[in-house]
């Protein structure tokens, strides 16, 4: 398998986001926006030259979109391998790519968003493990974070304060999210016209700066829900995912 490194010279006519293939659909628009912004606070995005769902997309971690304390460390945006592409070792390949790239930039480790059981969205904690990754800190709600540092007596990243017991004090169905993820410029604009028709109290905030993202009160920012101020899910939804958590 050949790789390509996204750079502001072929960004656009790079395929990038999951099976999306149009520049053309707001979810590629809003995805190249955000990525292109990146680049210049160090991002890297690998993916497989062929069309599919196999890339890396991974950042230091002082500009990266999440309240975490990681000094020296490089954080994992994302890690996807599926469909076809999965069982051939691609992303044994790409996580070694990263490992090797942080170790020659001279950072401290490397450190990944998960949980103690798969959730959407989330990397596979059992992948982690096998690859020698362990818990260095967890929230209240169950995403853990977790590094694989490259000498002995590393510091640990931990989460901030303000992201360690998600909460919130606004009611009703509270969603926060960022551009990092394609699939919300499609659907959270559905979710609020959804919850419009039904007269279902909803407000989404958009992150835009590394600031916001670095201070919300969410382990994950690139999508988290919340209901009547309590920490409800990480999970894309769907219109009909959504109706039927709101009981329609």
């Amino acid at each position: 398998m050949n790789y390509i490194t996204i750079t502001k010279d072929n960004i656009q006519k790079e395929h990038i986001c999951c099976a999306i293939s149009s520049n053309n659909d707001i979810q590629v628009s809003s995805k190249k926006a955000w990525l292109f912004e990146r680049l210049d606070d160090g991002l890297v995005f690998l993916k497989s030259e062929q069309r599919g769902k196999c890339f890396i997309e991974y950042i230091p971690a002082e500009n990266a979109w999440v309240p975490i304390i990681a000094k020296d460390y490089m954080y994992i945006d994302c890690l996807w391998v599926s469909g076809s592409l999965k069982g051939h070792g691609y992303a044994d390949d790409l996580l070694n790519h990263c490992i090797s790239d942080s170790q020659s930039k001279g950072k401290t480790g490397i450190c990944i968003l998960s949980s103690a059981k798969k959730k959407p969205f989330l990397a596979d904690p059992k992948f982690l493990a096998y690859k020698g990754f362990s818990v260095c800190d967890e929230a209240d709600n169950g995403i853990q974070l977790w590094y694989y540092p490259f000498h002995e007596g590393a510091q640990k990243p931990a989460f901030k304060e303000c992201a360690r017991h998600p909460h919130i004090e606004e009611k009703g169905y509270v969603l926060y999210y960022t551009s990092q993820c394609p699939f919300n410029a499609k659907y959270i604009p559905i979710l609020e016209t959804v919850a419009k028709e039904n007269h279902v109290p909803f407000h989404a905030i958009h992150i835009e700066t590394k600031e916001e993202a670095q201070n919300a009160p969410t382990p994950v920012t690139t999508y988290a829900l919340f209901h009547n101020s309590v920490y409800l899910t990480n999970e894309e939804l769907s219109d009909k995912k959504f109706l039927k958590m709101i009981g329609k």
